[in-house]
């Protein structure tokens, strides 16, 4: 197609001369053939022929691996011939020349047919660096000047790569490619391009060096770019990068516009690695944007509800709906969709069924994602007749449901013991054209598991690898988890070797039943050696692996052994109070008092961090065995470190007390214990009741026995035994005083 650029008037050719002398002037080519032609360019009505979409098939493989085209080559080509003089023979022009000629070509046609067989990387071996590099950013320039764009993207995309690839300097470039500063526009549509092509290839740092550079020197920048380069260092989590960008957008401009703000508030919405959901700078955001005149899309909006409903706000994000449909705002599915999905991962379905009922009520039409979290929810509640109904519902509609949202069916089917329903409904879909996945598989072999069929269970899964799927993890860790549970470790072990020998890597879950199932059956060594081959497949034991062996070395009374694991738990970070606590507590059943102190010492030099349950137990040990100073030092100690007792720490002292017939004291704490604001348990009124009562205070201990049915706390047969037993001590206290006047 002819295309004509009438706006190429005094402005461009100006600028052509100007590069064309500065590239003649550094080629060292005063020749008049070349002045010719430069004088030839400015006179010439510029007709190009070219295509800006053809630029856009060139993003991996911007130009053909051909020759660098000659003089001969440039004349033969199916571009506008030159129009002028008789071909000069080619066979002892240098190679300058050939170069020189090539860019005169082009800065003559504009086209793209042309420079799309040169290749920069091509250039330089034939030449030199300091020629190709001249004579590239002579047509980049040109190109620019023109306002062929796509264009300019791929050769700059072109110089780039040979860069990166040559290990050249980068930051180079943006001064190379701009030497001339007195053409403004010019200079900042290729700037602008070189920014872009940097962020499109992952080169963020070097992108943000142009923003910055291109800042600096004056360069107006488009926005449509910046907000690119943003939203690729959105997509690669680059979270300084984008705050710093989007910082001195605001500052020096371009000046944010509404895709901008959208960008911005999708990166506080989503979340990503380096940081959560940030509501508060979402809600900023959103206040900036309105405040500068920017009207919210209803992306934006959808966004902002999306972040709140993933942040656990979903009725602030109801309300927030609310207000926009009052204001006659933008709203669509997504906005309610996210509600919904809020709402259902919060197991409110009832209150999700009602937004999608508002949803319908204001017109507007729901989708397969504002079904398949209901869908999900009412079967995981066991309401697997409510899913059924919303599935028909969805057909109703013409929403075809999704492998996906049948899933969830089939477990919620399998749990409520209709299997053989599941099964049939997954057989129909085969038959109405559904192509079977691994999700719809590993859902079906999970929900059969579940109910202990294991037989149908294993047969789904030889059906699963007959029609062509491979299975992952999923489908072997359930029914491995299955086998152990119900006893059968060889079945169990046996599927553990299939998984390895298909390149299925078990996962930590399927680790820990296996692991739980050899201690169970009292095979400890075994758990151990597969604890180590663990580790050495690179799985990562969690707190749960570490549990079922040091319970069952506690329970072997190995308490030793168990503590010898201690050190690599917390060298892994999967140590947790539990574990500390569970050892303390086996110490303290099975050892002395000076023991556990002893082995709570060596914990605290590993590391192990106090806590209120591991003091309550060090407390319990020493008020058992009726030594209360201990007891109630290690109770100041822990108040002093800035722990807080809990119910169980303060009865555990009291009942210390009311051992040895310090009521007093023990009536103290009880009022220390009410103050701050812990309820009492029946163990905590007992040992009071007992106390009182071996000290022959019965008006004590019914008052106790008041205040626990005022509480709606019920006395237990403890409770009872120790106020029965008062009752022949007071007696007897009454029957001393009179048998003495008897006599």
């Amino acid at each position: 197609m002819l295309v004509t650029y009438p706006l190429l008037g005094f402005t461009f050719i100006s600028s052509i001369r100007v590069l064309m002398f500065s590239y003649t002037r550094r080629c060292l080519v005063q020749s008049k053939p070349i002045q010719s032609l430069v004088f030839f360019i400015e006179k010439c009505c510029f007709r190009v022929y070219y295509s800006a979409s053809s630029a856009l098939l060139l993003e991996d493989h911007v130009f053909e691996d051909s020759l660098m085209i000659e003089t001969n080559a440039v004349d033969r080509s199916n571009g506008p011939r030159m129009k002028f003089g008789a071909q000069k023979k080619t066979c002892n022009v240098p190679k300058t020349h050939k170069l020189c000629c090539l860019v005169v070509r082009l800065c003559k046609s504009l086209s793209w047919e042309v420079a799309r067989e040169i290749r920069f990387s091509r250039a330089v071996r034939r030449h030199d660096w300091i020629d190709s590099i001249n004579a590239f950013r002579i047509i980049v320039q040109v190109f620019a000047s023109a306002g062929m764009q796509m264009e300019v993207h791929s050769l700059l995309r072109d110089i780039v790569l040979y860069y990166r690839e040559a290990n050249l300097n980068l930051y180079d470039l943006f001064p190379i490619l701009l030497d001339s500063y007195e053409h403004v526009e010019r200079s900042a549509i290729v700037s602008d391009m070189l920014m872009r092509t940097f962020a499109s290839n992952s080169m963020l740092e070097n992108a943000m060096d142009v923003f910055l550079q291109a800042k600096k020197t004056g360069f107006e920048l488009r926005i449509c770019s910046c907000n690119f380069l943003l939203k690729c260092l959105v997509e690669a989590s680059r979270v300084k990068l984008v705050k710093s960008l989007f910082k001195d957008m605001k500052n020096s401009g371009p000046s944010p516009n509404v895709y901008t703000y959208t960008i911005m508030m999708n990166f506080y919405c989503k979340g990503c690695h380096e940081q959560e959901i940030d509501i508060k700078q979402a809600t900023e955001i959103l206040e900036d944007m309105e405040n500068n005149g920017e009207n919210p899309t209803v992306v934006t909006y959808g966004t902002y509800i999306d972040g709140l409903s993933r942040a656990g706000c979903v009725e602030i994000a109801l309300e927030f709906i609310q207000n926009l449909k009052s204001e006659n705002k933008p709203l669509n599915s997504y906005c309610y969709n996210a509600i919904i999905y809020g709402y259902c991962q919060k197991s409110e379905v009832y209150e999700a069924l009602k937004v999608l009922e508002e949803m319908k009520s204001q017109g507007i039409s729901p989708d397969i994602y504002s079904y398949s979290p209901l869908v999900d929810g009412f079967c995981k509640k066991g309401d697997v007749e409510k899913g059924l109904n919303l599935i028909e519902e969805m057909m109703h509609f013409s929403i075809k449901p999704s492998l996906c949202t049948y899933s969830s069916l089939f477990i919620g089917l399998c749990k409520s013991g209709m299997k053989e329903i599941s099964l049939e409904i997954f057989r129909n879909l085969g038959a109405s054209g559904y192509e079977y996945d691994q999700t719809s598989y590993n859902h079906l072999i999970i929900g059969f598991c579940i109910q202990g069929d294991l037989i149908s269970a294993i047969n789904l899964l030889e059906e699963m690898i007959t029609s062509g799927l491979v299975p992952n993890i999923y489908s072997f860790a359930w029914l491995v988890h299955g086998f152990c549970k119900m006893g059968f470790l060889d079945k169990a072990l046996e599927l553990f070797c299939v998984m390895q020998q298909t390149g299925v890597l078990p996962n930590t879950f399927t680790f820990n039943v296996i692991v739980d199932r050899y201690c169970k059956d009292g095979h400890l060594k075994k758990a151990l050696e597969l604890l180590k081959f663990m580790q050495d497949l690179g799985v990562i034991p969690n707190s749960y692996t570490y549990s079922s062996v040091i319970n069952n070395l506690c329970k072997r009374r190995k308490l030793e052994k168990a503590f010898e694991l201690l050190p690599l738990m917390l060298k892994k970070n999967v140590l947790h109070g539990v574990h500390c606590s569970t050892l303390l507590y086996e110490f303290a059943r099975q050892s002395s008092p000076r023991k556990v102190l002893k082995l709570y010492a060596r914990m605290f030099k590993l590391g192990v961090t106090e806590s209120t349950v591991t003091y309550t137990i060090l407390i319990n040990v020493f008020s058992q065995r009726g030594k209360m100073s201990e007891a109630y030092s290690l109770f100041k100690e822990m108040i002093e470190k800035g722990l807080t007792p809990d119910s169980i720490c303060y009865t555990s002292v009291i009942a210390g007390f009311c051992r040895i017939g310090d009521m007093k004291r023990a009536w103290a704490l009880f009022d220390e214990m009410l103050r701050k604001g812990h309820s009492p348990t029946a163990v905590t009124y007992t040992c009071l009741i007992d106390g009182f009562c071996k000290l022959r205070r019965l008006d004590m201990a019914h008052s106790l026995i008041d205040e626990m049915e005022k509480n709606k706390i019920t006395p237990d047969v403890v409770t009872y035994t120790s106020l029965i037993a008062g009752y022949p001590r007071t007696l007897e206290m009454l029957i001393k005083p009179m048998s003495c006047f008897t006599k």
